[in-house]
């Protein structure tokens, strides 16, 4: 699994389907084996690449994951603010909030493949901090609005200006991390908001219990004011702090000389490239590459295939009239307070799989996908097939677990930012096309899917989820088939060049040590 190092100085990676270099100058890029690297890689590195990555690791990982906390934040501010007076105040009593949440959902999907491809050409540390002050200043605007068809404006710019942001910090991950290290960090800055949505109820409430009616405001108004004040400070504090990429080639100032020097080894030696000339061959090659294609669909089956939280759902049919079990029922703190532990497990869950992903796994990716897919598939069978009232404590431990399998995501990012490391334009367009035709999919889908008067029982959600498990495992044997098949080709090749080279004096392998490649290749077959 992972990176297969045998000794040469390169070696073909079978997952990743190319040459990684394992020079000893670049060995440094990969921990040491030891029980203190699989907690923290940083621990088992040289003095000077963990100084560089804690640098790294404060700015990049701490600016990500209160953004994204933040952006949760934004994205579920209007639904807290219809149910706190935005409904009667705006005169929304027919579909204008759904209506306000498709448009912000046109704006997500538009804007994201453009915005990655920015970064490609405009540093990321500008786009990803401007994107987020003018959605802050969006958000604040939105308070002083007067009907709903100026939220319908702002709900569009939020949403086109907030679709940058988690495609862009992945593509940013990908572009300072070795494989080593990206499966942890791309977690963290994932769970973030996970863990961002469990609170956002809890203070978007205080918000409104404190400030209503303040400054003639409604405390509706003050969630967004307070969305977007907060945001702001994180805003400035991205211009500041953010990272250049070191495929840029252009230095941050809080990173030394020699730092700079180092970060972009580091990325060499995993084979991460830089920009490149747009071509209409290069276009061509993009169009024609089943990375282009397939590698999406991986993350687009994953982000639709888990089950839907219905739990919530089950315990409020106890109190139905008649009752389905007689003398049983949940008030609504237990309502509210019950599922809880879903997100608790699999948080630890989620975040046990990126450690091991990158520690015993050695940055394979592949065998969390299929571990995802059996627990998952396995959860919808049995919530399919378990009668809802007749074991009420087991019924309610599954629900606990049902999650536990749905960690794959950023591991399958993780994984399409390794694969197409030597193409950068690339690996943004299919970073952003994953998230995109994700979010189109669960944007449509659970209408006719997981319809909320199927709940609790919701059969054909559970059907979809099976269905979906079973076609990204096909999608996962078929995306390591190709890398293989891809892999052979290189190889190859690049024996072929080797045996087609001129005898002369100036091929001797001393002089093929400035073609690597071919180098490897004379050594392996000599030994």
């Amino acid at each position: 699994m992972g990176h297969k190092d045998d000794g040469n100085p390169e070696s073909i990676d079978s997952e990743l389907g190319r040459v990684t270099d394992n020079s000893p100058e670049n060995r440094a890029a990969q921990p040491v084996k030891t029980w203190k690297g699989y907690i923290w890689d940083t621990w088992e590195l040289p003095q000077d690449q963990r100084r560089l990555l804690f640098k790294v690791d404060g700015f990049i990982l701490t600016f990500a994951s209160i953004g994204y906390f933040l952006k949760n934040l934004d994205q579920t501010n209007v639904n807290n603010a219809f149910l706190s007076g935005m409904k009667e105040d705006l005169g929304m009593y027919s579909n204008e909030l759904v209506t306000s949440s498709s448009i912000w959902t046109a704006g997500y999907v538009i804007g994201q493949i453009p915005f990655n491809l920015l970064m490609t050409r405009v540093s990321p540390r500008w786009v990803i901090p401007s994107l987020e002050l003018l959605w802050g200043i969006a958000t604040v605007s939105a308070a002083s609005i007067k009907d709903y068809k100026s939220l319908y404006a702002l709900r569009f710019f939020v949403g086109f200006l907030e679709s940058g942001f988690y495609p862009g910090i992945h593509y940013m991950l990908g572009s300072w991390y070795t494989p080593r290290e990206l499966g942890k960090r791309a977690m963290i800055f994932w769970l973030a908001g996970t863990i961002g949505q469990m609170f956002s109820g809890f203070l978007q409430a205080a918000a409104y219990t404190n400030l209503n009616g303040v400054k003639g405001y409604s405390g509706w108004r003050w969630l967004f004011i307070i969305d977007g004040i907060i945001t702001l400070p994180l805003a400035a504090l991205g211009f500041i702090f953010l990272p250049n990429l070191p495929q840029g080639g252009k230095k941050t100032w809080w990173i030394t000389e020699k730092e700079h020097e180092l970060s972009i080894k580091r990325m060499e030696s995993v084979g991460r490239a830089g920009k490149q000339e747009w071509t209409k061959e290069k276009v061509r090659k993009i169009l024609l590459s089943w990375h282009t294609y397939l590698l999406p669909l991986l993350y687009i089956l994953w982000n639709n295939g888990n089950v839907q939280n219905a739990m919530g759902f089950w315990l409020k049919s106890f109190n139905a009239d008649p009752p389905p079990v007689p003398g049983k029922h949940f008030s609504v703190a237990d309502i509210n307070n019950l599922p809880l532990p879903i997100t608790g497990i699999f948080v630890i869950m989620a975040a046990t799989w990126g450690w091991m992903s990158d520690g015993i796994c050695r940055g394979a990716r592949w065998p969390f996908i299929y571990a995802g897919t059996v627990l998952m598939g396995t959860f919808a069978i049995v919530l399919k097939l378990m009668p809802l009232y007749e074991n009420i404590t087991g019924r309610m431990i599954v629900y606990w677990f049902s999650y536990i399998g749905a960690g794959a995501g950023p591991l399958i990012l993780s994984w399409i930012n390794e694969i197409c490391a030597d193409d950068t334009e690339k690996r943004a367009i299919v970073i952003a096309a994953a998230g995109d035709f994700a979010y189109i999919v669960e944007a449509v889908a659970p209408n006719f899917i997981w319809k909320t008067t199927d709940f609790p029982s919701a059969q054909k959600g559970y059907t979809w989820c099976i269905v979906l498990q079973c076609l990204l495992v096909l999608a996962t044997a078929t995306v390591q088939v190709l890398l293989r098949r891809d892999n052979k080709r290189a190889k190859a090749k690049a024996a072929a060049e080797v045996t087609y080279l001129p005898a002369s004096p100036d091929k001797s392998e001393e002089a093929l040590e400035d073609q690597p490649e071919k180098g490897d290749l004379i050594r392996e077959k000599s030994d």
